[in-house]
Parts: structure tokens; C-alpha cells; sequence
């Protein structure tokens, strides 16, 4: 399922409970880990009692199996061309309708509205932080394509 054509790494990306948007783990400490926010870089230290996911733990289900969070985003990067998607704040109708185009076999009984709510917003947040592009290969590509057609 996942596109050659586009790039998204969300490895050490998380997401702290009662902290606003994702954080990046930049250092592990001996009773903590350090991650900094994506939205204003400013860090802080985690400890162990802190509640944390890790973006690529989760998955979203779907009638046959759980789809990794990384394979939503990519349908939604492919979408949305790789600019950025529906915001969180839209209507409970149109978030499950955007939701539907980009995962057409999301499980309506497991995944609930605020779920829906989270993933466009951790991909947005992804998409501000530059994570949502394409592969330097294609740029090249794309940019030795337009090179020979102009020369031509």
C-alpha cells in the first residue's frame, strides 16, 4: 500500500498525553526522554509515568485487518497531492466523508469520530513540520524533466 512517490518518516514521532500536538524524541535521559514539540521546538523531559504513543504503534481498523497509521497518512498525502488535508474543526459529516475517501474500508463501529479527528490533525501537524513530501528522487526528476523540455 505504500506509494514510491511519497516520502513520510514518523519514526520516534509521538504523541504525549495532556500535551498539545506531536513531540519528537531528540534524547533518552536515565529517567526520561526528552522530545521536543514539531509545532514550536521547544523540549521537554517525558518520565516514565508520562502516557505516550508512538505514532507508528498505532493502527486504524478496517473491516479485514488494523492499517498502520504511516499507510493513513500516505492515503492522505496521495489525496491531497502532499499539501495538507481537512481540518479537525470541520463537521462530525464532513470528517467522516473526507475519512471515507481516504480509507474506504474503515471499521464505522471501532473508529470514532474523535479518531478521525486525531489523524487529520497529526497529519497536519506532520505536513507543517515538513515530514509530508516527496522523495528527493522525484524532485530531481521532475526538475531534469522540465530541464530538457525547456532545452528542446
Amino acid at each position: 500500500m505504500r506509494n514510491k512517490n511519497l516520502s513520510m518518516d514518523i519514526e520516534g514521532i509521538i504523541n504525549v498525553s495532556g500535551k498539545p500536538g506531536l513531540h519528537k524524541i531528540v534524547s533518552q535521559g536515565k529517567n526520561s526522554v526528552i522530545v521536543e514539540s514539531l509545532k514550536d521546538q521547544k523540549r521537554m523531559p517525558i518520565y516514565s509515568h508520562t502516557q505516550a504513543n508512538s505514532l507508528e504503534e498505532i493502527g486504524i481498523y478496517t473491516y479485514d485487518d488494523t492499517l498502520p497509521l504511516l499507510d493513513v497518512f500516505t492515503n492522505i498525502a496521495k489525496n491531497t497531492k502532499c499539501n495538507s488535508c481537512i481540518s479537525h474543526k470541520k463537521s462530525k459529516d464532513e470528517l467522516e466523508s473526507y475519512f471515507r475517501e481516504v480509507l474506504p474500508d474503515y471499521d464505522e463501529d471501532r473508529v470514532y469520530i474523535s479518531d478521525i479527528k486525531k489523524v487529520f490533525q497529526w497529519y497536519n501537524a506532520l505536513y507543517e513540520a515538513g515530514f509530508v513530501k516527496l522523495p528527493k528522487e522525484e524532485k530531481t526528476k521532475k526538475k531534469t524533466t522540465k530541464n530538457k523540455q525547456e532545452n528542446e
